[in-house]
């Protein structure tokens, strides 16, 4: 019997620290988890904070007047001067490789990377601030018009090196051709693809489209997100996706640049990639400076911004006839 109530203090007593560890260990968790919401919460608050920060910064700087209105100069600079970088970069380095990742993954593709980039950036602003698809669509047209100038300045670029060059095949022949080799003989009749497809080599007015498609690349990013500093300035609303969005757009203008930077460095072609960053700043010029400068149309999507940068008078102005009506109302009553 004696045993017996022993065994049953022992159970008890077992039962009870159970019960105790089993609390103790539900209140540990109840606080890490406490905890560990708490930290995400900071971490997030930081998070928010660093992203609001950068996209200020940044958003200040594409929309200041001053950077504007010289950024095609310094692009300008940037095609005039950059071959003379030859001098100093390696050309063993891997961004002398055509077939660097970077080249095949976005420099191909550059005007796709561009239209959904700054397509999304410019439908999300636009939407989220008028609700409005039509407006939205109508500033979404600058990109088709722009990407129909592109397509249309390539196609005539190719007419103009066909109808301009010519086929040549070496006099001697070796396992590697080089274009300063002197020995030449004229094939004529011959197409550039026939040509190239053949081993030859192709001798035409050529104008680089790689140049001309990332200068136009830069001065457009550049105008389509320069609106979104004054957007902010004007206190207007901004959440989190269309601030990354934002940074994607900075973050792939500094692509563009980086990638013509090593263009111009690592297969420099003076003649040709000139005359492309002169053709990619005068389709600029003729569609942001002169064609939408005109009145919204038909055949006029106008500028970046017009019609969504007056969000913070309206909605002042529809406050103060509020507060006007009540307070007639006030008065009658």
């Amino acid at each position: 019997m004696l045993r017996v109530k022993c065994i049953l203090i022992k159970v008890r007593h077992s039962a009870c620290c159970l019960v105790c560890c089993g609390s103790c260990t539900l209140a540990l968790l109840l606080f890490i988890f406490k905890v560990q919401s708490q930290l995400s919460s900071w971490v997030q608050m930081f998070l928010n904070t660093v992203l609001v920060v950068l996209t200020d910064l940044v958003a200040w700087l594409l929309g200041n007047n001053m950077f504007r209105k010289h950024f095609h100069l310094l692009l300008s600079a940037v095609v005039m001067f950059g071959p003379a970088l030859s001098l100093w970069v390696s050309q063993h380095s891997v961004f002398a490789k055509k077939s660097h990742f970077l080249y095949r993954m976005f420099l191909r593709s550059g005007w796709g990377w561009t239209c959904i980039f700054v397509g999304a950036f410019v439908f999300l602003l636009s939407f989220s601030i008028r609700r409005s698809l039509a407006l939205s669509l109508r500033h979404l047209s600058r990109l088709g018009v722009a990407c129909g100038l592109w397509l249309a300045f390539c196609k005539l670029l190719d007419l103009l090196d066909n109808a301009t060059g010519n086929c040549y095949e070496p006099l001697v022949a070796e396992p590697r051709v080089t274009p300063a080799q002197p020995l030449l003989v004229l094939r004529e009749g011959e197409s550039k693809s026939e040509c190239l497809k053949a081993g030859m080599l192709w001798r035409g007015y050529d104008v680089s489209q790689d140049v001309f498609l990332l200068c136009l690349c830069c001065l457009l990013l550049v105008e389509e997100t320069a609106v979104f500093g004054p957007y902010l300035s004007l206190g207007g609303f901004s959440d989190a996706p269309l601030r990354i969005l934002f940074l994607f757009c900075v973050l792939l203008l500094a692509l563009w640049i980086f990638l013509l930077l090593c263009l111009l460095a690592y297969f420099p072609q003076f003649p040709t990639q000139l005359l492309g960053g002169a053709l990619g700043c005068l389709s600029w010029r003729g569609l942001y400076k002169v064609w939408y400068c005109l009145e919204p149309s038909w055949y006029c999507p106008g500028n970046p911004g017009l019609g969504l940068l007056n969000t913070k008078t309206r909605s002042a102005e529809a406050g103060n006839l509020h507060l006007k009506k009540v307070h007639f109302n006030e008065q009658q009553n």
